[in-house]
């Protein structure tokens, strides 16, 4: 079955690893080398496709799993 373009069921918490950690976005920007824009997208819940390449490099920079940055619903924890 086709995703829905509506929009998804999936919610980015990046904003709350980056807070736990004391990093900002530019930062993980440069360390993980995608750009500012990107992850603002991201981040933002507006992405539509992300790589693994790039999900394994955030993942790395926060020391998390997949399954800390990507969570089924909107709610925050």
């Amino acid at each position: 079955m086709p995703a829905d373009d509506e929009g998804s069921d999936i919610h980015c918490r990046l904003d709350e690893l980056l807070e736990a950690r004391g990093m900002t976005l530019t930062e993980l920007s440069k360390q993980v080398g995608v750009s500012l824009v990107n992850l603002s997208v991201l981040k933002n819940d507006r992405a539509r496709a992300i790589r693994f390449s790039t999900l394994t490099a955030i993942c790395d920079a926060l020391d998390c799993q997949v399954g800390d940055l990507l969570v089924t619903g909107r709610a925050s924890s």
